[in-house]
């Protein structure tokens, strides 16, 4: 039976949300006198404040509840992912960044207007929307999910929307007054409360397992099911497991590439360091940061394993959480334990913790998104019918943040029910969704670094094509055309490299004449 909140639980939360309106409070005093002030915060950002705003952006409810999944299933492979995410640190801190800061820019996007024209600008722009939209949206629905679990111990519809929302509001909250600066700082406290809660999980499960650590270390090593769940790398040339080597060192590098560079999600944190080797710094520090964050969520799915599936180290029985259902629904092996196990007090913290994630990223969600509406697409329209003040487009990147907040709230909606057609892992599906968006910008920047071809309509069909490979490559979509079954065993990283590689051929056959604005870039 899942326990309750008792008085202790519901102490945490409030204290958390008390938190969160003092935070809202104190920002609110400062007034940005200008959009670049406003999503950027005047390039005055210390950079180990960004390292950390951009590893709790990335460390959203998907890996808190995702990663313990993924460590329960089976072994520290996904660790190895980080590989491939230095390696797109380093690129886009010696690539991308010194060429953001070179041109000013407020959006990434910015850089194919130097190159090509407005509208290629403007096409990535809402590339980045919809990708972003999908993204968000389904960490979202995740954090949803574990919050209406918990809160109102049902997953009713009418609950999930009740948790979506108020997940929604206090993103918005953060965000609306006090722009990128706000969600910078407070990303740094939304990092403490969740690494601070994953810890206090790992110690209490450490603790309840009778069996000595050299005993758990051997039980881990060698499994009744023949898996050794320490193993840290999968040389396996397997095209359907998204953490082997050979997928990390492709597809989730390019992953990594398209998030810290083309994404403007994370990007956006980068500018608003001094200048181009700052930014680069903050980039290399989340990367690195990451890795023992990471061993926390999934060292916590190991010890569960331990915990619910070997009652030789546990000297006990104890109930299998393998097909563990909550309502008729099946949940995740952390969500199990949370509901069944934990201490009044720490089930607070846990779901503070679930909250902090989810906000972390939806803020950033929020404010970055309306940074590329306003810049992109706004601001060239508004300032053609006049000149507006600077502070107009504070107020416009405010509204629009409303806007946006519809539709994350939306599309996690209708994530409920794309994932439990996908019967995808939670780390997987979260991850998978962003492919849809990168295969297109990845393949047209590609074009605009290594070459000096393409055009503005080539960059056009890129981004579409890129689009349209991911989709065709969906379980529903192979399904509903018939199309080959092995397609649907790909892993998402592979899908990525098939939708980057075509949409740079269709790009790079593109020819622009006009040679001397192509070099500016």
């Amino acid at each position: 039976m899942a326990q309750s909140f008792v008085f202790l639980d519901w102490f945490v939360t409030a204290a958390y949300i008390a938190l969160l309106f003092i935070m809202a409070w104190v920002f609110s005093k400062r007034k940005s006198e200008n959009s670049r002030e406003y999503f950027l915060g005047g390039n005055t950002m210390p950079y180990w404040v960004v390292a950390i705003s951009v590893l709790a952006t990335s460390q959203s409810a998907a890996t808190f509840l995702g990663g313990p999944d993924q460590g329960y299933r089976s072994d520290f492979t996904y660790l190895s992912t980080n590989i491939g995410t230095i390696i797109a640190a380093i690129f886009v801190a010696r690539v991308l960044i010194p060429k953001f800061y070179q041109h000013k820019v407020t959006t990434v996007y910015e850089l194919l207007a130097i190159r090509f024209s407005a509208n290629t600008m403007r096409a990535a722009g809402g590339m980045y929307l919809i990708g972003r939209v999908f993204a968000s949206g389904s960490r979202l629905f995740l954090a949803a999910i574990a919050v209406s679990m918990i809160l109102f111990s049902n997953i009713d519809a009418s609950s999930i929307v009740i948790a979506a929302f108020l997940m929604m509001a206090l993103g918005f909250l953060i965000t609306f007054l006090g722009g990128i600066n706000s969600v910078i700082w407070s990303d740094l406290i939304q990092f403490l409360i969740y690494t601070i809660a994953a810890l206090s999980v790992l110690f209490i499960l450490w603790n309840s397992i009778p069996a000595d650590t050299d005993e758990i270390m051997t039980g881990l090593r060698n499994t009744p099911e023949g898996i050794n769940k320490l193993q840290f790398f999968n040389w396996d040339m397997d095209f359907s497991a998204p953490f082997a080597m050979i997928s990390v060192v492709t597809g989730l590098t390019l992953l990594g590439i398209g998030s810290f560079g083309l994404d403007q999600d994370m990007t956006q944190r980068v500018l608003t360091c001094k200048n181009a080797n700052e930014g680069g710094r903050a980039l290399l520090i989340s990367a690195i940061v990451a890795i023992p964050v990471i061993w926390i969520f999934v060292s916590i799915g190991e010890l569960l394993y331990v915990f619910y599936e070997r009652p030789d180290l546990m000297g006990a029985d104890v109930a299998s959480a393998a097909n563990s259902e909550f309502n008729g629904e099946k949940i995740t092996v952390f969500m199990h334990y949370i509901l069944r196990e934990l201490p009044a007090g720490i089930r607070g913290l846990v779901t503070v913790g679930v909250v902090a994630a989810a906000v972390s990223t939806i803020n950033s969600g929020l404010n970055s998104m309306s940074s590329v509406i306003v810049e992109d697409f706004y601001r060239p329209w508004r300032e053609s019918q006049g000149q507006p003040t600077d502070k107009h487009f504070v107020r416009a990147g405010q509204i629009f943040m409303g806007v946006v907040g519809i539709a994350l709230f939306l599309m996690s909606v209708l994530c409920f029910y794309w994932q439990q057609y996908s019967d995808t892992p939670l780390l997987d599906f979260a991850l998978s969704v962003m492919v849809f968006s990168y295969s297109g910008l990845l393949g047209v920047y590609f074009t605009v670094i290594f070459t000096r071809r393409g055009s503005p309509r080539s960059v056009m069909l890129a981004l579409a094509v890129g689009f349209l490979v991911t989709l065709v490559q969906q379980p529903y979509i192979v399904d509903t055309l018939g199309l080959p079954e092995s397609w649907k065993g790909l892993a998402f990283s592979w899908k990525l490299c098939i939708g980057t590689a075509i949409a740079f051929l269709v790009c790079l056959a593109g020819n622009n004449n006009q040679l001397t604005k192509r070099s500016a870039a």
